[in-house]
């Protein structure tokens, strides 16, 4: 028979088979389905995202074009330049105030002062509509208890609060990060008396480009503008959000992996599944063989029923993620950064179409090269003892060949392809580990001495038995819980870091914006405050880094997870004698009284990102002007003490002449925070009080949001492997039948056969909970330590859930098959054998 016609004939048997029904593949395509859903509903959400933030660029910025500056107003020849190439500037100031209600109750406010032209895209909504003057955000009017109408001081100014702010179109450009948003006029800034030499005041200014300019044309003439300086940041639409995008893109990364843990667990599921088919018709396939089908036919028409049912499990889970992206975005809608744009996005779908496909493809070949290179005779046998034929070498090469590919697939997808490749091997070494503890459990099984209880013997027994599925059962549940143990074990350390570590160790206070001739006053006053403890205060600037050891700052190659310091502005101090708690890694500090060129101490991780060390230079802008810093020192900072850090600590002399404002930190007793937060900022109305545990209580919600997500994505894994389990179980049932009626006919009691099953699933849920706790501990280690590089905390109340959740899980499924298993009669049974 030609090739062709071997495969119509092997098509023709295939549609045969199928007509007969699912039943028993089901799993297959429930396994797939739900892999395939996790990561098509992930990508398409990420993918509508993206689209919100493109279609939305100019609304987000609040222009075609944007100037950011530090410290510095626009020079009129910028203004004049801006206006001759047709385009309207809208001007923006923003600071930190604090906004003090008629009743004395006052709060840290993200303020900005816009002009009459703002918003030049988007729509500012107000209530009521129209209002000028004083605009406040409800939570802060909450907060505060005002009402429309109340004067509320900011600085040294009171404004009638004249409306609520409901939507801020630039808000996601302009986020409010340590305060509620409150709006003035820009012609009423210098009112409040806020703006002072060296004080932290950023400056925004707005470009609106006449229909048809290339943006991109005009950004690059205005930075080679003379006026233009290293002090600016300039960007077009298109950068609108690059943190949002970045945040957007490594959660998305994430849920991935998540999601493709999921598939993980649902491939084991396929080839169970595939497996129990094919045991199931061992007789048609023995038949077949028997009446001289070829092997390779035989392998051709069950390789056409698995892709078939791939094709069905793959299209119901791109339509169920498809469905849950909307779900999902309904959600989220208060979590996600700008709405998604949903709409039908094929790259997605086609990614978590190809993951599927590799998956079954991976998983189900070994199995039915198994039952293509078992001879017919064996296969009449294969129901009472399992044969231990193995697939040929050329079907060991092909299903090493898919695994690549779909370890390809990952890493090359991925935006941290490291992650990703630490990700696959992670998975790999997971499953060698589970594979390990299930032949060391029937090992142990095997060796335990003959015990009294003839169910315990049983159930032990039925752990190592021929075609016992305790190799299966341990890697599907184990997988799904080693994925929510290490979920659920990085969380609890970014909770507990967060909740009960950092505030035994951070000051009560942050204030900001303390000017030198104020700095004497705000100390005594601050330690005459009843309740204060400590008082520590250094000088602040605000610095670009521009270049490293002369190479420009965009093209300095930084490692991933150090780029973040080379834009935006860096806080800078200078000190002459080395600050207590000082570790140096490197180099040595400058003299008390050293008065040469300008040195400065750097933080140790982000040099060796960037290959800086000690000798070496840093260049950056302060206040229009370049300043090369010589590096004297390296050193570790102690970021999570909340104390007051800098990642830049320069010489004084030169720096000391530059206008400069100061930072001071408090600790004092919790109960007298606000009588220490009143006093400071009615002294010294210019300066900003920020209370830390607000901040850790903003970080707290934000990282519940993720942690929800994760868990939720997370748990689709756990969910896949319950399915697989499901399986395991059903595949197992014949023979657990089979077993239940020989037993019963010699006079075995249900009870000591419900007994015999619940050892066998005790000990497998005791063993995989075990293996899990231990598997995701080890994964929840490397990632708080290596990627998200802070401390490891230890929790076993964690783990002690994790491995009850997996016994409950178990048993409860041993249960359900048990009960059904001793149900079955036994003349049908025995008449049949």
């Amino acid at each position: 028979m030609t090739v062709a016609g071997s495969l119509l004939l092997a098509l023709r048997l295939a549609r045969r088979e199928l007509r007969g029904g699912l039943r028993g593949l089901r799993i297959v395509i429930a396994c797939l389905a739900l892999g395939v859903a996790a990561i098509a509903a992930v990508g398409t959400l990420r993918a509508a995202t993206e689209a919100g933030l493109a279609e939305d660029a100019t609304r987000i910025l609040g222009g075609d074009v944007e100037i950011h500056s530090t410290y510095r107003t626009l020079p009129p020849e910028g203004r004049a330049w801006i206006a001759t190439q047709g385009g309207r500037l809208s001007e923006i100031v923003q600071m930190r105030a604090m906004a003090v209600g008629p009743s004395g109750e006052r709060s840290l406010v993200e303020l900005k002062a816009v002009d009459g032209a703002y918003p030049l895209y988007g729509a500012l909504v107000l209530d009521p509509p129209g209002a000028t003057g004083l605009v406040l955000a409800p939570a802060i009017i909450e907060r505060l208890g005002l009402a429309i109408g109340d004067e509320v001081r900011i600085g040294e100014a009171r404004f009638p609060l004249t409306a609520r702010l409901v939507t801020e179109p630039d808000e996601v450009a302009t986020p409010t990060i340590f305060g509620p948003r409150a709006m003035i006029p820009l012609a009423a800034l210098d009112s409040t008396q806020l703006v002072q030499p060296g004080s932290l005041v950023t400056y925004e200014y707005r470009i609106a480009l006449p229909p048809g300019t290339d943006v991109r044309a005009f950004a690059a003439a205005l930075r080679a503008q003379p006026f233009a300086d290293g002090g600016w940041r300039i960007r077009r639409a298109d950068q609108a959000s690059p943190s949002v995008a970045r945040f957007v893109d490594q959660a998305a990364s994430f849920l991935v992996l998540a999601g493709l843990t999921a598939l993980l667990v649902g491939g084991i599921g396929v080839a169970t599944g595939v497996r129990a088919w094919l045991e199931a018709r061992a007789t048609t396939i023995a038949t077949l063989r028997c009446l001289g089908a070829p092997a390779d036919l035989i392998f051709a028409t069950y390789l056409a029923q698995v892709l078939v049912l791939a094709a069905i499990g793959i299209g119901l889970g791109l339509v169920l993620g498809y469905g849950l992206t909307w779900i999902a975005a309904s959600a989220l809608a208060g979590a996600l950064p700008v709405p998604p744009r949903l709409g039908f996005y094929p790259w997605p779908l086609l990614l978590a179409a190809l993951y599927g496909l590799l998956t079954a493809l991976a998983f189900s070949l070994w199995p039915l090269g198994r039952a293509r290179d078992i001879p017919g005779a064996a296969l009449f046998r294969d129901g009472v003892v399992a044969q231990a034929a193995r697939p040929r070498l050329s079907l060991v090469l092909t299903t090493a060949l898919a695994g690549l590919l779909l370890v390809g697939l990952v890493v090359g997808t991925a935006d941290r392809p490291w992650f990703a490749a630490a990700f696959c091997a992670g998975a790999v070494a997971t499953l060698g580990l589970f594979r390990l503890g299930a032949s060391l459990v029937m090992t142990a099984a095997r060796a335990v001495p003959r015990l009294p209880l003839p169910s315990v013997r049983l159930g032990l027994a039925n752990l190592y038995r021929p075609g016992a599925p305790t190799p299966i059962m341990l890697v599907a549940l184990g997988i799904g819980l080693t994925t929510l143990a290490a979920v659920a074990m990085i969380e609890g350390n970014l909770r507990r870091q967060i909740s009960d570590s950092l505030p035994d160790v951070a000051p009560s206070f942050y204030f900001i914006d303390i000017q030198n001739d104020q700095a004497a006053a705000f100390d005594r006053t601050a330690r005459a405050q009843p309740g204060v403890t400590e008082v520590a205060r250094v000088p602040s600037l605000r610095a670009r880094i521009v270049a490293v050891n002369g190479v420009p700052a965009a093209q300095v190659p930084a490692t991933p997870d150090t780029a973040w310091a080379l834009s935006g502005d860096r806080g800078l101090t200078f000190a002459a004698r080395m600050p207590e708690d000082t570790h140096l890694t490197a180099g040595q500090w400058w003299p008390a009284d050293y008065s040469g060129p300008p040195l400065v101490s750097f933080d140790a991780g982000l040099a060796a990102g960037w290959g800086l060390q000690v000798g070496g230079t840093i260049t950056v802008n302060v206040l229009g002007r370049d300043i090369e810093l010589k590096v004297a020192s390296l050193r570790d900072v102690a970021w999570r003490s909340l104390s007051i850090n800098f990642t830049l600590i320069g010489s004084p002399g030169l720096l000391e002449s530059a206008p400069h404002t100061h930072i001071a930190t408090i600790r004092n007793d919790s109960a007298q925070d606000g009588a220490v937060l009143r006093a400071l900022t009615d002294a010294f109305p210019n300066i900003s009080g920020i209370r830390v545990r607000d901040a850790l209580e903003a970080i707290a919600t934000l990282l519940g949001r993720l942690a929800t997500a994760v868990s939720a994505t997370a748990s689709v894994t756990l969910l896949a492997g319950m399915l697989v389990l499901a399986g395991a179980v059903a595949a197992g049932q014949a023979r657990r039948v089979r077993d239940a009626v020989v037993l019963k006919t010699v006079g075995a009691l249900r009870s000591q056969i419900r007994a015999a099953y619940l050892v066998e699933f005790g000990v497998l849920g005791i063993a995989s909970g075990l293996l899990a706790a231990l598997a995701g501990t080890a994964a929840a280690w490397a990632v708080v330590r290596f990627v998200m590089h802070t401390d490891w905390i230890f929790l076993p109340g964690t783990l002690a859930g994790v491995v009850v959740l997996c016994l409950l899980l178990t048993l409860g499924f041993g249960y359900v098959g048990t009960s059904l298993a001793l149900r079955a009669r036994a003349a049908p049974l025995l008449r049949n054998e």
